[in-house]
């Protein structure tokens, strides 16, 4: 995925507002590019997103007023968010053969579930999909960005899926996800799946979404590398949508 450099687009030369110190608030930028980065596909490299980051930054020192009360870091917080996910719609997140393989690794942990009545193991996961362990660990790198819930994942009152996300936004009659992730059944799905997951998977999460720490942060609290928490994320989220498919 290539991502335009500070040259090209010509914020290189510029210079923000000499009250700001833009290089103060790099740290921020990277930050939250290593908050973002798990959510996102292996094609997506870190540095880009880093880079995009630095120019919502520079806008948002040129932007800024501080007559409306708010702290300059949380104004810069949105708009470098903002600039990152910008630039990433332009982009298919997860590559087709990538969902492919999220959607394997869910029935095989779904099926293991019902069989066993337990989280399945990795070894179990990788060998009920015909894999080896570190073949089915480098498919969990492959499939970062896997998100809880998608568009496809709703259906219409005959139990078959929605052709695509158009007839699930423009048909009023259609299941409104926004609803559903709001009412209290999912969310309790959510818990109770959360829950059932194996400790170091609850962990993972825990640390990443309750603590806000980046998987080299997380890497370094479970004494693994980065790409090894990068799988086990990717995992936790295979084994919460395969619980969470059940309740949909």
């Amino acid at each position: 995925m290539s991502l335009p450099s500070l040259r090209r687009t010509g914020y290189a030369a510029a210079s923000p507002p000499a009250e700001i110190d833009v290089e103060a608030y790099a740290p921020l930028v990277k930050k939250l590019a290593g908050m973002m980065i798990a959510r996102l596909p292996a094609s997506v490299d870190i540095d880009d997103l880093i880079q995009v980051g630095v120019i919502g930054l520079i806008e948002a020192a040129r932007q800024f007023d501080p007559a409306q009360g708010v702290m300059f870091e949380t104004f810069a917080s949105q708009r470098v968010r903002g600039a990152m996910l910008d630039e990433l719609r332009r982009e298919d997140w997860m590559p087709r053969q990538a969902r492919r393989h999220s959607r394997q690794i869910e029935d095989a942990v779904r099926q293991l579930e019902h069989q066993l009545g337990r989280s399945p193991l990795e070894s179990e996961i990788a060998a009920q999909m015909g894999l080896e362990l570190e073949q089915y660990q480098d498919m969990l790198g492959d499939c970062r960005g896997m998100t809880l819930l998608h568009f496809e994942d709703f259906s219409n009152d005959d139990g078959d899926a929605l052709p695509d996300a158009v007839a699930n936004v423009a048909d009023d009659d259609s299941p409104d996800p926004f609803a559903a992730l709001a009412d209290g059944g999912f969310r309790q799905a959510l818990i109770d799946g959360i829950k059932l997951l194996p400790e170091r998977d609850q962990l993972v999460m825990s640390l990443y979404y309750e603590q806000e720490l980046n998987l080299k942060e997380i890497g370094a609290v479970l004494g693994v590398s980065e790409s090894r928490v990068s799988q086990l994320h990717s995992q936790a989220i295979a084994r919460l949508r395969a619980r969470i498919k059940d309740w949909l």
